[in-house]
């Protein structure tokens, strides 16, 4: 991805450790998703099964890492795929006679305190509605190149769209909507509620690419293949084997490997907007 030397966002909250060694809970990133993706499986609580892992179930260690020049590098990655979508998403508004209204990037080391409650590496990157931040421990990307071989540039911008897709979701009330009906819903009904909205963030996430591509010419040989394995790796099928040695589809979440790359092309391909309505599918 063509990214050195371009905008920073004024948007992104530092909030992490002021040098030196910083502690890393065991299962940041990617670990957390599977975390996560068993505690739902078993009907737990995923924080609960956290704290049990960190307190030495099943051989939870903690690590340490060097503050280097390599996070900073990461850091201004982030910022700069930040202002991308901030341009993006506000030419996008201005065309529905609306106003984007960005939101701010939290990066934090270990854990925080946000608008949803306490925030730990382990949860992964996520999108907080509440007070419309993203929140990323930049240790997630290690992982997505250590446990599941996600490399490349553009495979980050991907996770960071996703999640900036979720603020488009919110804007637009589309969130809300999903909301409303949970009291209404099985949680196996909710679940696949919630893929759609998913899915719905992974082609808006493409919808970016497509825009960003063509306002600045971002895009190197290569990108896009890498971004599409960021999304095959965290389909919910796949994270599934890896952790439990079957698929179990009413625990789906966030949707099938297949499911992620079509809605992450499909919005790269058109971007548009009018073709991104998951839940009609």
């Amino acid at each position: 991805m063509r990214w050195q030397n371009k905008r920073l966002s004024d948007n992104v909250e530092d909030r992490r450790g002021g040098g030196g060694m910083r502690t890393i809970g065991i299962g940041g990133g990617i670990g957390g998703i599977i975390i996560i993706v068993l505690a739902l499986l078993f009907n737990k609580d995923p924080q609960q099964v956290l704290q049990q892992v960190q307190q030495g179930g099943g051989g939870a260690v903690q690590s340490t890492e060097q503050v280097t020049e390599g996070s900073d590098e990461t850091a201004r990655f982030a910022s700069t795929v930040l202002a991308y979508t901030e341009d993006v998403w506000a030419e996008q508004f201005r065309a529905l006679n609306k106003t984007y209204i960005p939101p701010k990037m939290v990066l934090f080391s270990n854990a925080t305190e946000g608008g949803c409650g306490f925030a730990q590496s382990a949860m992964g990157p996520f999108y907080c509605p509440a007070d419309s931040k993203v929140y990323l421990d930049l240790t997630f990307f290690n992982e997505m190149q250590q446990r599941f071989n996600v490399v490349g540039d553009f495979a980050m911008a991907y996770v960071i769209a996703h999640e900036v897709g979720h603020h488009v979701q919110n804007l637009l009330g589309i969130s809300d909507r999903v909301q409303a009906m949970r009291a209404r819903l099985s949680q196996t009904e909710y679940n696949k509620l919630s893929v759609k909205l998913e899915l719905q963030a992974d082609f808006l996430a493409g919808v970016w690419a497509h825009h960003a591509q063509r306002m600045d010419n971002i895009l190197e040989s290569g990108d896009m293949e890498e971004a599409l394995n960021a999304a095959s790796a965290v389909g919910d099928d796949k994270l599934q084997q890896a952790t439990q040695g079957h698929v179990v589809p009413d625990a789906f979440t966030h949707g099938t490997s297949a499911q992620r790359m079509h809605w992450f092309k499909k919005g790269f391909d058109t971007g548009d907007l009018s073709q991104g309505d998951t839940f009609q599918q």
